[in-house]
C-alpha cells in the first residue's frame, strides 16, 4: 500500500526529472550555436502505479530517455541541396575567374590585338618596302602572340590549380569517411549497452554526412525509420543499417571504410580517381562523381584522362576553352604560315613533325588535306619561268622515287612544265635537293633546296595552295601544315610566336611573292585572310568553319555563356538551399528563446518538487512527536 515513504519517493522523482529537464536545456543552449547540434528533449512518463484498496496510487516520473528533435526526410533534403550549393559556388567562382581572362568587352584583349595585326599587315601593303613598318609589323605579331599564349598560360594554370585541389579534397572525403566509420562504432557501442539514444554521437555523424555531401555529393542509406509523434511531429530517425555511398560506391559499410585513391597519371600530372573493390582491383570512378564540390572541380577541369596518348582530360569546361584556344591558334599559324610559303626563297625547312614518310599524309595527324599545291619558280626580275602542280590524295606519301605518288616523286619527276621542249628549265631542274631528314626521336623535318647555280643567278621557288575561287580553306594546306618558309613559329595557344628566323632580322618580312621592289601580293593576302573562313578542328569531335575573328568569339562568347549560366544557376540554388535550410532549423536547431522558457519550467517545477519533499519531512516529524 501507499506509504509516506513512496510520496517522498515522487517527489524524489520530480527532482530527478526536473534536474535531467534543466541540464538538457542547459546542454541545448550552450550548443545554440554549435555547426552540426541538434537541439534535445527529455521524455518522461508515469512511474509504475501502487495499487491499493481504493485503487492505484501515482508512484512519481520516470525519464525515459533524452532525445534529439530529428527529421531524417528534411535533413537528406538539406544535404542533397548543400552539395548542390557547393557545386554551383564553386563552378561559379572559377567561372568568374575565367571571364576575367576574355576582357574583349571593355575594347582590349586578342581580338583587339588581332584586328590591330591585320591593319599592321595593310599599313605593310600600302608601304612594302618600309623597313619600320616591318618592324612595327613584327611587334605586333609578338603582342599578339604573347597574348594568346598569356590568356593560354592562365587557363592551363587555373586548371592545374583546381586539379591540385582536387587532391586535396579527396583527401579530406578519406578523412572524414574514416572518422564517419569509427563514430558508427561508437554509436552501435553506445546504444548496445543500455538502449538510449546516442544523439551526440548521431549529430556528429550527420555533421560529416552533410561534409561529405558537400565535398563529393555522398549518400546516405539506412535501416528502418522510426517516428514518435508524442515527443514531435516532426521527429523519425533510423534505427539500424548504414551505408554511405557515391552515385552507387560504397565508401563507408557501417564501421567499415573503404578508401577512395587518386593517382597522378603522365606528364601531365592530372589526378584519376578510383575505388579499390573487396578483390583489391581499383574501378575508374572520376566520371560517376557528379555533386559535390569534386563534382564540379571534375566538370570543370575534365573527369576523363586520355591515359593512352596526351594525358590531358578529352572533356571539361576549362579543357574545352583550351582546346579551343589551341584551335584558334593552329588555324591563324597554318593558314598564315600556308599563305606566307608563297615568298619565294632558295631552301625551306619545315618544323620537326611526328611523320612517316611512307605513310598517307592524308592520314597522319598533321592538317593536310587532298588537294594541290603548286611550286613555282621566279627570276631575278620576278618573272614565273616555272610552275608544277603537286597532287595529294589519300594514298599520297612524302618521300618516293620520281614518278611515284609522292611529293618528292612528283617534284623531282622529269616533266616538261614550260610546254617549250627544254629539259633544263623545269622544276626538278631548279630543285634537286629534296630532303627528309630523320631524327633518332622518330620526328623528321622536311628540306628543298634550290639548285645553287640558279640561286646564283637570283632565281627563287615558291609553295603556293591551290585555292579553287579564291577559297582560302580549299588547298591541301601541305606548306602550312608543315611550317615551310613560315611566319609563325609553334603549333598552339602555348608557342605561337613569330619566326625566329624573322625576329632575329625584321628585314626578313616580306610584304610579296616574288623579291622584287614594290612587290604586296602576299600582304594583300593577309589581308584578305581576315574576312575568309577557314576549317578549326577543337579535339577530335568539334568542328567550326568560320573566320578567324569568329573562332575566337566563339572561345570567349563561350567563355560568357558558360559564367552567365553559373552565376544563374547558383542563384536558383540558393534559393532553394535557403528555404531547405531554414525548413531544417525550425526543426533542429535551438531556439533559444524556447530553451530559456524551459528553464523557467523546469526551474518552477524543481521548486515544487522540493515542497513535496519538506511537507513529508514535516509530516513525518509530526508522527514521530505523536509517538514520543
Amino acid at each position: 500500500m501507499a506509504s509516506l515513504f513512496n510520496t517522498l519517493n515522487i517527489g524524489y522523482s520530480g527532482l530527478v526529472a526536473s534536474q535531467a529537464g534543466v541540464s538538457t536545456t542547459s546542454h541545448n543552449i550552450a550548443n545554440a550555436e554549435s555547426d552540426g547540434y541538434t537541439r534535445q528533449r527529455i521524455v518522461t512518463s508515469a512511474a509504475t502505479p501502487v495499487s491499493t484498496a481504493p485503487g492505484q496510487v501515482g508512484n512519481g516520473v520516470d525519464v525515459t530517455d533524452i532525445t534529439r528533435i530529428f527529421d531524417s526526410f528534411v535533413f537528406n533534403r538539406y544535404t542533397d541541396i548543400s552539395a548542390d550549393k557547393e557545386y554551383a559556388d564553386y563552378t561559379e567562382s572559377i567561372m568568374l575567374e575565367l571571364s576575367t581572362y576574355f576582357p574583349e568587352i571593355d575594347g582590349v584583349g586578342i581580338k583587339a590585338d588581332l584586328q590591330e595585326y591585320y591593319n599592321m599587315w595593310q599599313t605593310l601593303a600600302d608601304n612594302p618596302d618600309n623597313e619600320s613598318i616591318k618592324l612595327a609589323l613584327a611587334e605586333q605579331t609578338e603582342n599578339l602572340a604573347q597574348n594568346i599564349k598569356h590568356t593560354q598560360d592562365k587557363i592551363i594554370s587555373l586548371q592545374s590549380t583546381i586539379n591540385e585541389k582536387l587532391k586535396v579534397n579527396v583527401d579530406e572525403v578519406n578523412a572524414k569517411a574514416e572518422e564517419l566509420a569509427e563514430v558508427n562504432k561508437a554509436i552501435n557501442l553506445a546504444e548496445a549497452a543500455d538502449g538510449y539514444t546516442a544523439n551526440d554521437l548521431r549529430d556528429k555523424r550527420n555533421q560529416l554526412e552533410l561534409d561529405l555531401s558537400k565535398l563529393i555529393g555522398a549518400e546516405v542509406n539506412t535501416g528502418i525509420l522510426t517516428s514518435d509523434i508524442t515527443i514531435d511531429s516532426s521527429l523519425n530517425e533510423a534505427t539500424d543499417g548504414y551505408s554511405l555511398n557515391v552515385n552507387g560506391f560504397n565508401i563507408v559499410d557501417g564501421s567499415t571504410f573503404h578508401p577512395l585513391h587518386i593517382d597522378a597519371t603522365g606528364a601531365n600530372g592530372f589526378y584519376e580517381i578510383s575505388y579499390e573493390r573487396q578483390d583489391g582491383s581499383l574501378l575508374p570512378m572520376g566520371e560517376d562523381i557528379t555533386g559535390g564540390k569534386i563534382g564540379a572541380i571534375l566538370d570543370l577541369r575534365g573527369s576523363n584522362i586520355d591515359d593512352t596518348t596526351s594525358g590531358i582530360p578529352t572533356d571539361g569546361t576549362l579543357q574545352n576553352v583550351v582546346s579551343q584556344m589551341d584551335a584558334f591558334a593552329a588555324g591563324l599559324i597554318e593558314s598564315t604560315n600556308n599563305l606566307y610559303a608563297a615568298n619565294s626563297a632558295t631552301s625551306m625547312q619545315s618544323n620537326t613533325v611526328s611523320l612517316n614518310p611512307n605513310n598517307s599524309l592524308v592520314s597522319s595527324d598533321l592538317n593536310i588535306k587532298e588537294g594541290a599545291f603548286d611550286i613555282a619558280i621566279y627570276d631575278i626580275d620576278g618573272n614565273e619561268t616555272a610552275r608544277r602542280t603537286i597532287n595529294i590524295n589519300a594514298s599520297t606519301v612524302m618521300s618516293g622515287a620520281a614518278g611515284t605518288n609522292s611529293i618528292e616523286g612528283q617534284i623531282l619527276t622529269q616533266n616538261d612544265d614550260n610546254s617549250d621542249s627544254n629539259a633544263n628549265n623545269d622544276i626538278d631542274d631548279f630543285i634537286t635537293s629534296f630532303n627528309w631528314a630523320l631524327y633518332a626521336n622518330g620526328e623528321g623535318a622536311l628540306e628543298l633546296e634550290m639548285d645553287s647555280l640558279s640561286a646564283s643567278k637570283g632565281y627563287t621557288f615558291s609553295i603556293e595552295d591551290n585555292l579553287s575561287t579564291n577559297n582560302f580553306d580549299s588547298g591541301s594546306n601541305f606548306a602550312g601544315a608543315l611550317g615551310l618558309n613560315r611566319f609563325f613559329d609553334g603549333d598552339s595557344a602555348s608557342n605561337i610566336n613569330l619566326s625566329s628566323n624573322l625576329r632575329n632580322n625584321t628585314s626578313n618580312i616580306s610584304a610579296g611573292i616574288t623579291p622584287t621592289t614594290g612587290d604586296n601580293q602576299l600582304a594583300l593576302s593577309m589581308v584578305q585572310q581576315q574576312f575568309e573562313k577557314y576549317d578549326f578542328e577543337v579535339g577530335n569531335t568539334t568542328s567550326y568553319n568560320t573566320t578567324m575573328y569568329g573562332m575566337f568569339d566563339i572561345v570567349a562568347t563561350g567563355v560568357g555563356v558558360e559564367t552567365n549560366r553559373a552565376i544563374l544557376s547558383n542563384e536558383s540554388i540558393t534559393a532553394q538551399f535557403n528555404a531547405t535550410e531554414n525548413e531544417y532549423a525550425s526543426i533542429s536547431k535551438v531556439s533559444v528563446d524556447e530553451e530559456l522558457t524551459n528553464l523557467i519550467k523546469y526551474q518552477t517545477a524543481y521548486g515544487a518538487a522540493s515542497k513535496i519533499i519538506t511537507t513529508i519531512d514535516q509530516m513525518m516529524q509530526t508522527l514521530l512527536g505523536i509517538k514520543q
